[in-house]
């Protein structure tokens, strides 16, 4: 990937790239230090977003100033938040700090129906990215579904995390091209039907056990 950026970066069509980058760090100068080591590994001058993660609760003041103080210089353009605690993300909407949340949702895991995205509403609202879309692979396993049921397809995890209208962005995997192709093909077909949606949440159901 990096040299797949550095490319596009040279070829300038650098606008055509949204660049996150991932801290685990939870500290604000280790954060800043693999950060910038970060840009410069990529030949970057700023990325579009710093992705805080993973945070169960809220994060350290001093961490949110640190990903802040990078967002002043420009080097950052959008600060968001990972973290499987979804009723964190209420919470913290209504500072107006981050721009982004990055949220586990799909069809074993739905609980952000009910616990958050009803409270992130508004125009400017934090976008929201869901992550494992596919539960870790568990819901492309015949051995995990109901009876006579065939296993979904990473297209179809896809596309039911993007059916709902809370979710602007989802997170993918692909190790081909045709993969690649096959995922993004979800974006033409548009959200699900409701017979669809019934099967998916009838198999994430049986896949989760409740």
């Amino acid at each position: 990937m990096r040299t797949a950026i550095c490319n596009i970066t040279t070829a300038g069509k650098r606008d055509d790239l949204v660049v996150a980058m991932l801290t685990y760090a939870h500290n604000s100068r280790l954060t800043e230090h693999f950060f910038i080591k970060g840009l410069k590994a990529a030949k970057l001058e700023y990325a579009d977003v710093l992705l805080l993660g993973y945070f169960p609760k809220r994060p350290p003041r001093k961490v949110i100033d640190g990903a802040l103080k990078l967002k002043e210089k420009g080097l950052v353009r959008f600060i968001g938040l990972t973290s499987h605690n979804r009723r964190l993300f209420p919470e913290l909407a209504g500072e107006g700090l981050f721009d982004l949340f990055h949220i586990r949702y799909n069809a074993a895991h739905r609980g952000a129906e009910t616990e958050t995205f009803p409270y992130l509403t508004g125009d400017d609202r934090p976008g929201v990215v869901s992550f494992t879309a596919t539960d870790w692979r568990k819901l492309l396993k015949a051995k995990k579904m109901p009876p006579g049921e065939r296993p979904l397809t990473a297209a179809a995890c896809y596309r039911f995390a993007l059916s709902n209208p809370a979710v602007d962005v989802c997170m993918m995997g692909a190790k081909s091209t045709a993969q690649m192709r096959e995922n993004l093909a979800v974006l033409e077909k548009g959200p699900m039907t409701e017979a669809e949606l019934e099967r998916v949440r009838m198999i994430g159901k049986h896949v989760y056990g409740k």
